[in-house]
């Protein structure tokens, strides 16, 4: 099964997702990192199951919401990416890639919340 190629935003939030889930495996098996490692986690594969939702949505305004629960959950997926370098279990580096990725799903869900409140 292929995720949908044509939406931008559904790739970028699933190919994020699992990068985050590889996170996640590295910090339980390698660092024997369990509760940062579980919200990040949830943080960060919740981006993508917000913006899945608001694809298929029922209406605009379902659209909107979902969107901007995404957006939020990028942001909090920061707030564990944050935690964990501080904590040192990631290097800068890593967190550095992380979070490009993470400000550029930021960036397009908040284009897109911004034009939706537009067309309301």
């Amino acid at each position: 099964m292929r995720p949908d190629t044509d939406n931008p935003i559904v790739v970028k939030s699933l190919a994020f997702a699992m990068r985050i889930v590889r996170l996640h495996r590295y910090l339980v098996d390698e660092k024997r990192e369990f509760t940062l490692s579980r919200e990040v986690l949830f943080a960060g594969t919740n981006i993508g199951k917000h913006v899945k939702e608001a694809v298929y949505g029922e209406n605009r305004e379902r659209f909107a919401l979902e969107m901007g629960v995404a957006r939020r959950k990028a942001a909090e997926t920061e707030y564990w990416l944050q935690l964990l370098v501080f904590g040192e279990y990631i290097s800068e580096a890593e967190f550095n890639s992380l979070d490009e990725d993470r400000t550029e799903l930021a960036k397009m869900l908040t284009s897109i919340t911004k034009s939706s409140a537009q067309h309301e």
